[in-house]
């Protein structure tokens, strides 16, 4: 049986088990840096500046989505962002991912977000047809944009031009 709650503090060491389980499945396990602490740090402090779910199947921990909000100047109100959602290899195919996005739009619904996005990699198509079934679209004319490490850490550094 499904039970999905919000995540404790307590759960901050799961959570980043199951970062570092969707880091492996996405084959970028080298990428991770997060800790518990700084799960705690992050989410489980007066103003969070994430929230997440944990899904248990039978008291077992099953899956975890985690999300934010954003602001879409286009829209004019906010938007919930899916950074995650990772449903364990042994629980796919029960309807804990619907589950979860359901959860999630929910609470999108109630802050009065003008809908929800998250990003998918091109090669996952289970995922990208679970998506589209749902009536989601997948916007392959956006590319997402990473600047991290040491060059996003040189280019903060640098003096503005005057």
């Amino acid at each position: 049986m499904l039970v999905i709650r919000e995540a404790t503090a307590a759960d901050a060491p799961l959570i980043v088990e199951m970062i570092r389980e969707l880091a492996r499945f996405e084959r970028e396990l080298d990428q991770v840096d997060a800790t518990p602490e700084d799960l705690l740090r992050d989410g489980f402090r007066a103003e969070p500046l994430f929230h997440a779910f944990i899904a248990e199947w039978d008291g077992h921990p099953a899956a975890y989505a985690l999300y934010f909000f954003t602001y879409s100047t286009w829209a004019g109100r906010s938007g919930l962002f899916v950074e995650d959602l990772f449903v364990r290899a042994q629980f796919r195919g029960k309807g804990i991912g619907k589950a979860l996005l359901r959860r999630m739009a929910v609470i999108a619904r109630e802050q009065n977000c003008f809908g929800m996005r998250w990003e998918v990699l091109d090669w996952n198509t289970p995922a990208i047809d679970f998506y589209g079934a749902l009536g989601a679209r997948v916007q392959n004319q956006w590319t997402p944009v990473m600047f991290r490490g040491s060059a996003f850490e040189q280019f903060a550094s640098e003096e503005p031009a005057s």
